[in-house]
């Protein structure tokens, strides 16, 4: 049992490589689904928040507090929906959230930007210039995305324990290399890193719970502990600390919570 990231730019073929694999493992596929989730709990419309996807420092911030919703909402999906386990999913930001969880095998799909244009050509029915240029922008936003929602260039090698390049390797390869990477035991689910995801989501769940009050709020959880961090002035401590648990009272799993009030400082 085991969780599949996969990082890819446009027309890399990587969705290829992660229904194929999913088919392989009889584990679910899915990308897109958690855009949906996120943007019921954003409560913007799926559209909008696409478009966000590429447009992001302009139109996220066109919200109150926008990109620590979005962040917060979409992590929150993520990491619940990865519970489940057996999961392959391909698309936005995984990455960013599941470094340090053992059974997370975290893949980046890469390929040659004229093996790139070929594929846009014949799928769009358009030009090699009008597909290399809408390649190279949508390739520049998406590292813009990354960098303005979480500080980190997602062609960052560190953040992924494997990259593939589709030159001489064809999908199947590709296929075949993670689905031997997936037989080592370093990268099968335990009691211990099922606890460590469960903990992640629930932080995060909590997160989400607060951040439209407390756009700076942090959370970490221990097997249903949850510590939480709001800035607030400490003159209202104790009724910042009444609301945060009434909020959180609606977030399942929650066993016990501590609530840390952080004083505002003057360049904030």
């Amino acid at each position: 049992m085991s969780i599949v990231t996969i990082s890819r730019g446009s027309y890399s073929r990587g969705k290829d490589v992660a229904e194929k694999l999913a088919q392989a493992l009889g584990y679910e596929c899915i990308s897109r689904e958690i855009i949906l989730e996120a943007s019921e709990l954003f409560n913007i419309p799926e559209l909008k928040l696409s478009r966000a996807i590429h447009d992001a420092p302009t139109i996220l911030d066109r919200f109150t507090s926008g990109k620590e919703r979005f962040v917060a909402f979409f992590r929150a999906a993520l990491l619940t929906h990865l519970q489940r386990d057996n999961v392959v999913f391909h698309g936005l930001a995984s990455h960013f959230f599941l470094q340090g969880i053992p059974h997370v095998l975290k893949i980046r799909i890469s390929a040659d930007l004229e093996d790139r244009v070929h594929e846009e050509m014949q799928h769009e029915g358009i030009t090699a210039d009008e597909a290399r240029t809408m390649l190279m922008n949508d390739d520049a936003e998406r590292r813009k995305w990354s960098m303005h929602l979480f500080g980190e260039d997602s062609w960052n090698p560190l953040l992924y324990d494997m990259i593939l390049h589709l030159q001489n390797m064809q999908v199947d390869d590709a296929v075949a290399i993670i689905l031997n990477a997936l037989s080592l035991p370093c990268f099968q689910s335990t009691p211990n890193s099922r606890q460590q995801l469960d903990d992640l989501a629930l932080a995060a769940r909590v997160e989400a719970a607060l951040v439209k009050d407390y756009p700076r709020v942090t959370a970490d959880a221990a097997t249903g502990d949850v510590f939480v961090n709001v800035r607030g002035s400490l003159v209202d401590e104790q009724s910042i600390t009444e609301k945060v648990r009434r909020l959180v009272e609606k977030v399942a799993d929650v066993e016990s919570l501590q609530v840390n009030v952080v004083p505002f400082v003057v360049e904030e």
